[in-house]
């Protein structure tokens, strides 16, 4: 099992980040909120959880150990795997998970692409027991150092969670006026989803 990776972040893309580790260089699956606090030729360490699959090995990195935490409980749902684990804390913050099942909030889970109403409520059902009460130490991510390249990272964030790229230009296209001189990429991928759900 590997729990965490610290190192040098050789790359970043629209989905992962390559942190060198010893001279080798580990690509991890990361949330756009993840991605948007790091820098590359900059340090960084970051919890992962391993994903293992017949025919793959999945490192999936997380700002902070209550991410991955909550990554691997959700995945103990039934019909719930990583990538709609993932999906779900790119669109929620953990406490917003928590809060959600919680509190039986059906509606708010269905905003993540993938899950609908039943899904929902069998979340809500095998995990309200088992969630745990927010935690409050959340912290908000990072903006990202140039305005410009957050349109790139909301549509390729919105295509992986399952929209198409027409539909996903149209909603970064729409949010354009909330983004500023720094663009919050989690703040923005939420008001693109709000856009898409209302569409």
């Amino acid at each position: 099992m590997i729990a965490s990776v610290r190192g040098k972040v050789a790359a970043v893309s629209l989905s992962t980040a390559i942190v060198e580790v010893g001279g080798v260089g580990i690509e991890l699956l990361c949330t756009p909120n993840t991605l948007a606090t790091l820098r590359t030729g900059e340090e960084a360490h970051l919890p992962t959880s391993l994903v293992v699959r017949e025919d793959s090995l999945t490192l999936f990195g997380f700002t902070d150990t209550d991410e991955r935490t909550l990554f691997e409980l959700l995945q103990t749902a039934s019909g719930v795997g990583p990538k709609l684990a993932q999906a779900m804390l790119a669109v929620l913050s953990p406490d917003g998970i928590r809060l959600a099942i919680a509190g039986e909030e059906a509606k708010t889970l269905t905003k993540v692409p993938g899950i609908g109403q039943k899904g929902a409520q069998r979340i809500i059902l095998e995990l309200k027991d088992r969630i745990g009460a927010p935690t409050g130490t959340a912290s908000a991510p990072a903006p990202t150092a140039a305005a410009a390249p957050w349109r790139d990272q909301v549509t390729e964030a919105l295509v992986g969670l399952g929209y198409n790229a027409r539909d996903a230009d149209k909603a970064v296209t729409a949010i354009e006026p909330e983004a500023g001189d720094q663009a919050n990429i989690s703040l923005l991928l939420r008001a693109a989803l709000r856009t898409l759900s209302k569409a």
